[in-house]
């Protein structure tokens, strides 16, 4: 039989009401014929409350109790799910990470997926169970125990689901119904896409666009996944929603496909760093070691000797996440008692947000970047730090202007138009 895999987040299973219509857009599937397996999330809100659960218990937590604790969710929306199925006469089972088994690694809270064996429910089609409902989220480490897979890992769990067992799709359903050129709240112009390539979606999930998990959509592009993304709460059919796929099957598409944002930047500068060989090595490895996640990069190299220097320095320029700056501030100043660097001063800006363009055609279009710097140039907008790679440029500005970069830049790249 052909497969489907179908994943409902939180808000599509937040009540049994919401349960029970999720469950009839399986049933509908499994009347076209298809066998389906179906990636569940707990319920909206549940996983926030077993963490604070399990923080108040103990701040200082071990990570394998803590997964135990919030994989619960998970198991309690899959338990529900195909008890409702059956109650609708569809053949259902219910499959927690270990029963499949879900193998991956012993990161707690982060773990990655190893392996997906399909022995297990393969026989359980072949009994004549239509749908194996999959808590999502979870997994089990070689040393047997519960591990789960970070937020958003119900939408990693989909796609592995659909790689392993070679899916036809993997249907994604969510709050919004599909996937769109900007956030509709910023930009009334917004519309929505009816496809977008693997690449243009692992840029705008990774530059702020909350439709879709990063690490979802990069397990989609290396397995050649199509995924499909869907409302929960809309009647739909084989045309709905935004199709991810591969940009072959996209005929003709738009220089810029869309705008995003991150509200949660900050900019550190180190003022005066020695400019010599290995100077970013001493800087970026202490802050990897401490998990910070760096983005832009911009290094301003001055032949200017200041007092104290024997020779050139420079400032090095970084962005990271808001709530990494005081990881990122204690691992500079760490590196500097240590000796391994010696800068002037840490300058921080916690007042910016980072607004990025991506689109495919931007390969074989020139002066993107032009046409962006005048569309803020003629609303006043300072741009402090520019970053780009062949599909994106993003740029850091002021926080207070972001919302007005968003439709600046909707409106000069027309994106409110199809291809």
């Amino acid at each position: 039989m052909p497969l489907l895999v179908m994943k409902f987040g939180g808000t599509s299973v937040a009540d049994l009401t919401r349960i029970k219509n999720a469950a009839a857009k399986v049933k509908r599937e499994v009347e076209r014929g298809y066998d389906v397996i179906v990636i569940v999330s707990a319920m909206s809100g549940k996983t926030n409350e077993l963490v604070g659960w399990v923080e108040q218990t103990s701040p200082l937590f071990d990570a394998r109790e803590y997964d135990a604790v919030v994989a619960s969710g998970e198991n309690v929306t899959a338990g529900l799910m195909a008890l409702t199925l059956q109650e609708m006469g569809v053949p259902a089972r219910s499959w927690q990470g270990w029963q499949v088994p879900i193998h991956t690694t012993s990161a707690h809270s982060s773990a990655r997926f190893m392996d997906i064996p399909r022995a297990n429910i393969d026989a359980k089609f072949a009994e004549g169970m239509k749908v194996a409902v999959v808590a999502g989220f979870q997994g089990l480490s070689h040393e047997g125990r519960i591990t789960t897979l970070g937020r958003g890992g119900s939408d990693t769990t989909a796609v592995a689901f659909a790689a392993a067992f070679g899916a036809d799709r993997c249907d994604i359903y969510t709050d919004v119904d599909g996937v769109y050129t900007t956030d509709p709240r910023i930009s009334q112009k917004a519309r929505k896409l009816d496809r977008i390539a693997f690449e243009e979606m692992l840029e705008l999930a990774s530059l702020g666009a909350k439709v879709l998990q990063t690490r979802s959509v990069e397990l989609a592009m290396r397995y050649k996944v199509r995924l499909r993304v869907l409302s929960s709460f809309e009647d739909t059919d084989e045309n709905s929603g935004t199709l991810v796929c591969d940009e072959d099957e996209i005929m003709e598409s738009k220089v810029v496909s869309g705008v995003a944002y991150s509200r949660d930047e900050a900019k550190m500068t180190l003022v005066s760093v020695e400019d010599r060989p290995g100077i970013a090595a001493a800087i970026f490895g202490p802050l990897s070691e401490a998990g910070v996640n760096v983005d832009m990069i911009v290094q301003n190299i001055s032949e200017k000797n200041y007092e104290g220097h024997a020779g050139a320095v420079t400032d090095m320029t970084f962005s990271c996440p808001i709530n990494q700056v005081a990881r990122a501030q204690k691992a500079m100043e760490d590196a500097r008692t240590a000796g391994t660097i010696n800068y002037d001063d840490l300058v921080i800006d916690t007042d910016v947000a980072k607004v990025s363009v991506v689109g495919i055609g931007m390969r074989s279009h020139a002066g993107v970047a032009a046409a962006m710097f005048e569309a803020l140039a003629r609303e006043n907008i300072n741009i402090k730090v520019i970053a780009t790679s062949e599909i994106k440029i993003s740029v850091l500005i002021d926080r207070k202007y972001m919302e007005l970069a968003v439709q600046a830049l909707h409106d000069t790249f027309e994106l409110e138009k199809s291809a």
